[in-house]
């Protein structure tokens, strides 16, 4: 696998309902200049879309704070640790 695609260990991904969301996610969030990548969504875990958009830790407030502002919430957002990813937040649990 292209290593620049693995999901390391610590790193979220946002999971969205539509390809159509998630790419609209990904260029609003380059146009802010964020530090994410779409990717391929990991087998692991259950998406409708096929494609998540990985980031770090350290980034989740602010790239949160402009998918709410745009009403692009994801449906949820996983992080990878352990070898398993944990679903930390879920759209509307807020």
């Amino acid at each position: 696998m292209d290593n620049r695609l693995m999901v390391q260990e610590g790193q979220l991904l946002a999971v969205f309902n539509s390809g159509h969301r998630v790419m609209k996610a990904e260029n609003l969030l380059k146009s802010h200049n964020m530090g994410i990548l779409l990717i391929p969504a990991p087998r692991q875990l259950q998406t409708d879309c096929g494609l998540a958009i990985r980031f770090n830790e350290q980034d989740r407030d602010a790239i949160m704070s402009v998918l709410e502002q745009n009403e692009l919430l994801p449906e949820f957002l996983s992080r990878y640790g352990s070898a398993e990813f944990v679903t930390i937040w879920k759209h509307n649990q807020i």
